[in-house]
Parts: structure tokens; sequence; C-alpha cells
């Protein structure tokens, strides 16, 4: 399976870049250099998809971790 497609894989189950690094380089023995080779030229060919789902990876962190005033 190609790079891209796990890559992919980890973003259809809510991964970070660098859980799917982690990830990858563990289940899959692909150095996350070349990971993170990929997903910045995915994100470079998708934009508007990478800002979204940045976007909603913070707000997602947000609501998980509450401030304390």
């Amino acid at each position: 399976m190609q790079v891209h497609h796990l890559i992919e894989e980890c973003i259809i189950f809510n991964m970070t870049r660098e859980e799917c690094m982690e990830a990858l380089s563990k289940h899959a023995n692909i150095k996350p250099v070349i990971t993170s080779t990929v997903w910045n030229e995915l994100e470079k060919e998708n934009k508007e998809f990478f800002e979204a789902y940045k976007n909603k990876k913070e707000n997602q962190n947000e609501a998980q971790d509450p401030k304390h005033d």
C-alpha cells in the first residue's frame, strides 16, 4: 500500500501528523521522514482540506482540555 493511502487511513482515524508518523513507523516500517514528506506534499495539493482538518483537531483538543481559570 502506498504511503499516501496509509496517511488517508490515519486521517480517517482522526490522527495527527505525529500520531500518523509514529503509527506508520511502528506498524508499516515506514520512516517518519517519509511519512512527513508525503504528508507535506498532500497538504500542498489539498490546502483547504488540511486547513479544515487542523482546525477540527484544534477544536477537539480545546474541548478535551478545558482551560483552568
